[in-house]
């Protein structure tokens, strides 16, 4: 196929963008909403909107700079006013803002958690989108026509819909891309170096990261080396990977579903008070990061980049180490026991609370036609990734006019995270597991993660249910969320001492009591009547 030149490519995607954006305006005009007789509205018939947002340091302090957001506002005349904020003062800026009263018209990448949305709805501060929904936003109900299970995902236990949600799928069952989320990477070159074969076991482990604390495995002369790194909070950066060798396994929410549908709180099962004493042991050989329990992103990156690093764990060795062969995946290990297991993550790619529309909206009509354009598959690609056609920097697309496909183009060495950052726009969007090889290829480092999952990590994954994604009442959140920031907390704070002073046996039980006083048996109770009602649908 002939590959076609950035300008034909540009110009034909400006005059789309005026034939869509004469479509759009005549879809707006009539109706109700306010659009028509907005105070914001110029004589062109532009529409503004006001935004709040949030947006990596990386990327522009005024998202209209981005290329996505230019082509948007060309698309469906309508200006976007942000007031955008970087991720770390984000939700503090957000909740000022509702609390004063004085609203946006909508909070984009807003990431409510289910609790704050239906106290949002309850305090009248969001709309149901019920309405917009059924009345403007085709592109948005040909998902949930595709995808039905998420309309009852996003749904309230009231029957409204009040948020848009971000969803991203690639692959399904043990074989999706968030089956697992922590992945442990190994120096392969250190392990060549010493002659060293590929640990199988936990025992073998140990002694692996023992050769790379003594032996001088990077040549310098100096026990520079860091054998094992982790950021130790729940998240990809953790070393709950560690876990399922010894039982069923952790995970960031502490839940997993036995074969019977019963639901596990993992933090209080005796495999879990094993691996936290392997744990020990390794700090006890001096083995681990000593800025293990206290370290940020960029500080675990920082060392990462210099390659320092025996074996860390994160999402994507690319993110942290780079894309070189320096690193390789290390296979589940068997513990003490013989056994093999990979615990699967309880994540799906839905992100329920990703825009919210406030009751200030006097251009209800015209927003959801504005997000309905996000749903758009070609779209809702380029707000996931990046675009193509940029002069100004590194694009991660280029576009096949004659397929209306955006192919990945190599990353050149670019870590995906920062490239994504620097050029996407998140937000509410769609990309299902049919949308691969018809309206995009897959990431390459995507790629190389499926194969990891589907060869490596799926045969061993014991485990045949996961808790769903379920929307609880307001009661039942009040009372998760009351008893999940103390439990938790505590969780985290026991295992953070145990790692260190190796009291875990000694403490353990006092530790369930603890638990239990802190509500664990209520917890249980109420995810467990989430699970069976989600499953029996």
């Amino acid at each position: 196929m002939k590959k076609l030149t950035k300008s034909k490519v540009l110009t034909k995607t400006a005059s789309a963008s005026v034939l869509a954006s004469l479509l759009f305006l005549s879809a707006c005009s009539g109706g109700g909403g306010g659009s028509a007789a907005s105070k914001e509205q110029d004589p062109n018939g532009k529409v503004t909107l006001n935004f709040i947002t949030q947006s990596s340091p990386l990327a522009p302090s005024d998202p209209n700079e981005k290329l996505i957001n230019k082509r948007l506002e060309e698309k469906t005349n309508v200006h976007i006013n942000w007031k955008n904020f970087t991720k770390d003062v984000f939700v503090e800026k957000r909740n000022l803002a509702v609390a004063s009263g004085d609203l946006p018209d909508a909070i984009f990448n807003a990431d409510y958690g289910d609790y704050e949305l239906l106290k949002l709805a309850k305090d009248g501060t969001i709309i149901p989108l019920n309405d917009l929904i059924e009345k403007n936003m085709p592109n948005f109900k040909k998902v949930l026509e595709e995808a039905p299970e998420y309309k009852s995902m996003i749904t309230a236990p009231d029957g409204n819909i009040y948020s848009f949600p971000w969803i991203e799928e690639l692959g399904n069952g043990k074989e999706r891309i968030q089956a697992v989320d922590s992945m442990p990477w190994i120096n392969v070159e250190w392990l060549k170096k010493l002659g060293l074969d590929m640990p199988t076991t936990t025992e073998e482990l140990k002694k692996v990261l023992i050769a790379f604390k003594t032996q001088d495995p990077n040549g310098n002369g100096e026990a520079d080396e860091i054998p094992l790194s982790f950021i130790n909070k729940p998240g990809a950066e953790d070393i709950a990977f560690l876990f399922a060798s010894f039982g069923l396994g952790e995970n960031p929410d502490h839940a997993v579903v036995s074969d019977d549908g019963k639901v596990i709180f993992t933090a209080a099962e005796e495999g879990y008070k094993d691996a936290v004493s392997f744990i020990h042991e390794l700090y006890k050989e001096g083995l681990i990061d000593i800025e293990a329990y206290t370290q940020d992103w960029s500080t675990y990156l920082a060392k990462g980049k210099e390659q320092r690093y025996g074996l860390y764990f994160s999402w994507d060795k690319a993110n942290i180490s780079g894309a070189s062969d320096t690193y390789d995946v290390m296979p589940p290990l068997a513990g003490p026991d013989g056994e093999v297991n990979v615990t699967r993550t309880n994540g799906l790619g839905l992100g329920r609370g990703k825009m919210v529309v406030t009751s200030s909206n006097k251009n209800l009509e015209t927003t959801a036609k504005w997000v309905d354009q996000l749903y758009d598959p070609i779209q809702s690609v380029q707000n996931n990734w990046g675009t193509y056609g940029d002069d100004t920097q590194q694009n991660i697309f280029e576009l096949d006019e004659a397929k209306g496909m955006l192919k990945h183009l190599p990353l050149e060495g670019a870590a995906p995270v920062e490239l994504r950052e620097k050029t996407s726009i998140a937000g509410p969007l769609a990309i299902l597991d049919s949308y691969y090889g018809k309206y995009t290829t897959m990431p390459d480092d995507a790629k190389g993660r499926m194969d990891i999952i589907k060869n490596i990590m799926a045969p061993k994954m014991k485990a045949e249910n996961v808790m769903p994604s379920v929307f609880n009442s307001i009661e039942e959140l009040d009372r998760l969320t009351t008893i999940e920031t103390d439990l938790f907390a505590y969780v985290l704070r026991m295992r953070t001492e145990w790692y260190q002073n190796g009291k875990v046996d000694a403490q353990w039980d006092e530790y369930l009591k603890e638990m239990d006083r802190l509500g664990l048996q209520e917890w249980l109770v109420i995810k467990q009547g989430g699970y069976d009602r989600a499953t029996q649908k």
